[in-house]
């Protein structure tokens, strides 16, 4: 089953953040808690750090795209043929 990698709350009045820059690209091997992304908010940059381990097989929100909390910006499979299933889907 594909992990979820979703934009969290850093802050009490934190509602969106923006991808600013995907450190990793669809197809690379991510280790759980490695940083695959920056997200800005309304006032800093934050590291966003994988959810777990696995195969980072698609990519929802582009970088430069603002999205609201609780938005999943990308899949993370755990296995090939997952991340074969989630790229065509």
């Amino acid at each position: 089953m594909a992990i979820e990698v979703i934009l969290p709350k850093w802050g009490l009045t934190m509602e969106e953040g923006m991808v600013s820059e995907w450190r990793k690209r669809e197809g690379d091997a991510v280790a759980e808690d490695e940083i695959i992304a920056d997200v800005e908010t309304d006032k800093i940059t934050n590291e966003l750090p994988a959810p777990g381990s696995g195969i980072l097989a698609k990519i929802l929100v582009d970088a430069g795209e603002t999205v609201e909390v609780g938005t999943v910006l990308a899949l993370i499979a755990e296995t090939p043929e997952e991340t074969a299933e989630l790229r065509a889907a």
